[in-house]
């Protein structure tokens, strides 16, 4: 009997487990590389106010649906977390995690980088399992300090990209955090505190934070809570952004709205036919409408104009670039109140007292501070690109770090061999587009399909680029699935499952796709 294929996979946070969970089914032995000793990934320890950004209905595993004992629409941090390890438990996926074992490098052996580049094929063959070379995984155990070496048939890249390491902004000589006599941290530093620890960091204490996506805004919330008016906190930002109320003001979510097949046909998708691309050039008006439609309705809810915060771009253009964030409530009743303070610059820099916002009259007044909370974001793609010990896979991250990793379908790359990268890229929900890549990558490996040539990949990676370049504008940095029933739908092709998973022609049409629209067939039988 020939011996079970070994997949190693590189994270146990959501997208590690759901890889794990997959191979399982599909009959093949998989091992997982996780540094911390939980699972759960970003959601085992968030900043205290933390939330699910999307409904639970979006956010849920297709076979493992949220308890009744959940009732709200966005659960907090513990209850996510809770949820995620029950699924781990559910389907019995911890006997096969190595905790404290962080991976320090990964290298592809049998094969020289000049034979893999002459590859017309992925693998040389085309199949998942080509005869020659394994990967060599290198590992420290944090917990005993020692480093082993596994050899692997194929490797799952499940790293994230919110984790590890910090986006931190360059400035000058002498003008970054070492000229402030104050604390600087990443956002990422205060999630890793302790609720207690991270109120009394900033209670009594002026505050400036950096930023204006998801942790800005919870960080100023904190801050606001704990000092009001006494102490307000400073948030700076470079751009004004549409961010949305948990519900639009008739109560139904964003998603609703944009989470069916309706919605997208209003707009030009890569690889559509002359039929599709004719009635999304007809439809365009319609999507325009709906765009300041519901900017208008933000604007109401958040009283924007008010504190001059209306952003300049399209709430469309935003939406495809996948940065749309759900503001905490309360939040402008806080910048109204004064208890948050809201300062835009497109830089700043250090001095002794606070920091220096560039670009206005007072510009050499600093803002004097105790704490600056940089919450700028995570540099995922170089975690990714460092975890490679070959420079040749490595250089595959081109362009800046704004730019998109190439991957076919989102989730391998055409030239690195028996590889594949799962949670990554960007959508509504990142539990459900990781599920749904975990399902193609099982179907893959078990020869249901195969993959077309390198060329034929290379090609509609490059198509799916400009897709994004065109449609998110200035906005354009990011992996980001701003078509999720159209890519689905080649998911679902390339499985052999039928793309439409609705019954009847309205609800196709209208009805909010989800998760368990997309059950296997095996499994929904």
């Amino acid at each position: 009997m020939e011996k079970k294929k070994q997949i190693g996979i590189i994270g146990a946070g959501v997208s590690g487990l759901l890889a794990c969970k997959y191979m399982l089914s599909k009959g093949f032995d998989p091992i997982v590389f996780e540094a911390r000793s939980d699972v759960g990934g970003v959601w085992i320890k968030t900043i205290a106010s933390t939330k699910l950004q999307t409904p639970k209905t979006i956010y849920q595993f297709s076979d493992f649906p949220w308890p009744f004992s959940i009732t709200e629409n966005f659960p907090a941090q513990h209850k996510v977390f809770d949820y995620i390890q029950s699924y781990a438990q559910h389907f019995d996926l911890i006997k096969h995690i190595r905790f404290n074992t962080k991976v320090v490098g990964i290298e592809y052996e049998g094969l020289s980088d000049k034979e893999i580049q002459s590859y017309s094929f992925w693998n040389g063959n085309g199949q998942p399992f080509s005869f020659k070379g394994k990967w060599k995984i290198v590992v420290d155990n944090t917990g005993n300090n020692s480093t082993k070496v596994h050899k692997v048939d194929f490797v799952i890249l499940c790293v994230g990209r919110y984790c590890d390491v910090p986006n931190i902004p360059e400035f000058p000589p002498k003008k970054g955090p070492e000229a402030f006599h104050g604390k600087v941290i990443h956002s990422m530093d205060y999630a890793a505190m302790d609720y207690e620890s991270a109120a009394n960091f900033v209670k009594g204490k002026q505050v400036i934070v950096v930023g204006f996506q998801k942790s800005a805004l919870d960080i100023a919330m904190e801050c606001s809570a704990a000092n009001g008016l006494k102490n307000p906190c400073t948030v700076v930002y470079r751009t004004e952004q549409w961010n949305v109320p948990a519900n639009l003001p008739w109560g139904l979510p964003l998603t609703c709205l944009c989470l069916n097949r309706f919605s997208e046909l209003l707009v030009h998708k890569p690889g559509e036919g002359f039929l599709l691309s004719l009635l999304a050039t007809m439809l365009s008006p319609l999507r325009w409408t709906f765009s300041k439609f519901v900017e208008s309705q933000i604007n109401k809810k958040h009283r924007l104009a008010k504190y001059g915060m209306v952003p300049k771009h399209d709430f469309s253009q935003q939406i495809s670039s996948c940065l749309i964030t759900t503001v905490p409530e309360k939040f402008y009743d806080k910048v109204e109140e004064g208890s948050i303070i809201l300062k835009k610059s497109q830089s700043f820099s250090f001095c002794e007292e606070g920091i220096l916002v560039d670009g206005e009259p007072t510009s050499t007044t600093p803002l004097k501070t105790d704490v600056v909370i940089l919450a700028t974001g995570f540099r995922g793609d170089q975690k990714l690109r460092d975890i490679f010990v070959s420079h040749v896979f490595q250089d595959y991250k081109q362009g800046s770090s704004d730019e998109t990793f190439p991957l076919y379908r989102g989730i391998v790359h055409p030239r690195i061999p028996k590889l594949a990268v799962i949670g990554f890229s960007e959508s509504f929900s990142n539990l459900h587009t990781s599920e749904m890549k975990c399902q193609w990558l099982a179907e893959l490996l078990d020869g249901t399909f195969k993959l077309p040539s390198i060329k034929e990949m290379e090609n509609d990676m490059v198509e799916w680029d400009e897709y994004l370049k065109r449609s998110s504008g200035e906005h354009y940095r990011r992996s980001c699935i701003a078509l999720p029933i159209w890519y689905n739908d080649q998911l679902c092709k390339d499985m052999g499952w039928n793309p439409k998973r609705k019954k009847g022609f309205f609800a196709e049409l209208f009805e909010p796709y989800g998760p368990l629209d997309y059950l296997s067939p095996s499994r929904s039988n």
